[in-house]
């Protein structure tokens, strides 16, 4: 069942990241290669494509990134994904066709399967605070690479970085509050996990 379930999440998210790139590409207005590596500049895409490749690993073999704590990592950063365009990007613009749908599956359905898959198959208390630094290690070097690349093509992803429009003051200030959100979700979800029941599911010994 666990992996019928990997490979229906999987699927869904793979889809959703396919039907992302087909709208840039038809709604370009830079170059293909420009519009791929702004594609790829996105966390939302990034992470998205991360939790797909994960259940693609889960429905292949298990035994591959079953460690205690991947999972709650990456249920981490697409939360993130969800929690921040509900928040703060949803206000500022109304997708229409397709990319309405598109933008649902990225921001608010796949992160709740993400969640789900945690809550069911994650060994919840067997994860550890001290991996939270290590988690921040992604969002770091995606903040690193945005800024260093905005710096030299004036593209920046998102508005709350964007250092033309705002200014390098407040983007670090927008991106320390961010990793304290990053951080302090990480410390909610494990205490959460180990404030649940273990299941049966979650343990990390498959045969």
């Amino acid at each position: 069942m666990r992996k019928k379930i990997a490979l229906f999440f999987a699927c869904i998210i793979w889809l959703s990241v396919a039907l992302q790139l087909y709208l840039m590409l038809q709604n370009r207005v830079v170059s293909v290669p420009e519009t791929l590596v702004r594609f790829f500049s996105f966390f939302t895409i990034l992470t998205n494509t991360v939790a797909a490749v994960y259940f693609t690993v889960q429905f292949r073999s298990m035994h591959l990134l079953s460690g205690p704590g991947s999972l709650t990592a990456i249920t981490v950063y697409i939360t993130i994904v969800g929690l921040v365009y509900q928040i703060v990007l949803r206000p500022l613009w109304q997708p229409v066709g397709l990319q309405k749908p598109v933008d649902e599956m990225l921001h608010s359905v796949n992160p709740l399967l993400v969640i789900v898959y945690w809550y069911e198959f994650e060994a919840r208390k067997q994860v550890q605070y001290r991996q939270i630094l290590g988690w921040l290690i992604y969002p770091l070097l995606y903040l690193v690479y945005i800024l260093i690349r905005g710096s030299f093509s004036g593209f920046y992803p998102y508005p709350f970085v964007n250092v033309i429009q705002i200014g390098w003051q407040q983007t670090l200030l927008n991106a320390l509050i961010l990793f304290f959100v990053f951080a302090g979700l990480g410390v909610f979800l494990i205490f959460l996990g180990k404030m649940f029941p273990e299941r049966k599911s979650s343990k990390t010994t498959i045969f």
